[in-house]
Order: structure tokens, then sequence, then C-alpha cells
């Protein structure tokens, strides 16, 4: 069997020239073909981290304008907050004329904000929510425990983002007899 010169063991250890020639040097249009798959990836790749940039940016454009005046609304709603404590405490023998104007001013006040996208977090008769709300304490009641029973401080959100939470009081339930 050693004679024979198609032995497969002689085959495979030296391969013939053609063979040697192939693996020696690259098929350049092979080459090619790889690195252009390579850059049409590199593409397909940086086009969608592109589209997703765009879109990114839109958002935070449209973020900046839709909260980009969060700190003054919360300044505004401390006049506000002011104009209501003034109506609070206005003398009842006062002049109505002022008490009245005072009114319509703190009404379209509160007008103009809700048209920017402030609003106010309801808390009459609601469960507390510690998202919404802030308790500043409890007081025993005939509603259940953890159910809004006081309101300190009105609470506003900015299109649905949480501006000033509302300070409440909630029940802790019937007291002890």
């Amino acid at each position: 069997m050693q004679d024979n010169p198609n032995s497969s063991s002689e085959q495979n250890a030296q391969p013939t020239e053609p063979q040697a020639a192939a693996h020696a040097t690259p098929d350049p249009l092979m080459e090619m073909e790889k690195k252009l798959k390579e850059a049409e990836q590199k593409y397909v790749y940086l086009y969608a981290e592109f589209e997703n940039f765009k879109k990114r940016a839109v958002k935070e454009r449209q973020d900046t304008v839709k909260f980009g005046w969060e700190n003054v609304a919360s300044g505004l709603l401390e006049v506000l907050d002011n104009f209501n404590r003034a109506l609070t405490f206005a003398k009842p023998d006062g002049d109505p004329s002022l008490v009245s104007g005072l009114k319509m001013v703190a009404q379209q006040f509160k007008a103009t904000l809700e048209k920017q996208g402030v609003a106010e977090i309801a808390t009459e008769n609601q469960n507390f929510n510690p998202e919404m709300h802030e308790a500043v304490g409890q007081l025993p009641s005939e509603k259940p425990a953890g159910l809004i029973v006081q309101e300190h401080q009105k609470g506003y959100t900015l299109h649905g983002r949480l501006l000033r939470p509302a300070r409440v009081m909630i029940s802790s339930g019937q007291a002890a007899n």
C-alpha cells in the first residue's frame, strides 16, 4: 500500500501545489466581500444609532419646552398661596370690592397656570399616596385609616410630573375609647 501514490495519508500530508497556493494567498474577491459586509453592518448600526439620537433630541427639546419653566412655576405657586391667604384673612367688614378683586385675580392666576399644564392634586376624601402627598400628621376620625381628612397646603403637578406635594393630615382610624 505504500507504493500507491493515491494514498490518503500522502494527500493529507502534502497538499498539491494549487491547494497550497489557494491557502497561501486569499482570494481578493472574498476579502473585498468580507470588508463590504463589515462596512454595511457598521453603516446599518450607525444609521440606527443616529435615528435614535434624533428621536432622543426631539424628546429632550419637547421636555425642555414642557418642563423648562418648572422652577418659575414653583415660585408662582407661592404667589398663588399668598393670594389665597390674603383672601382667607380678609376682614369680613372690609371693602367688598377689594375682596372681590383679589378673588378675580387669584382665579385668573390659577387659570393661567392651568393653561400651562399646572394641575391641582386632589386630596379631599382620597387615599394617601406618598408619591403625591406629604403627610404632616394623623388625626383620629370616623373615616378609615389612610384616608386624607385635612389639607394644609395644596399640591400641584406640571404635565403629570409632581411639582409640589400636597401637605395633608391622614386618618388614623377611629379613636380608642
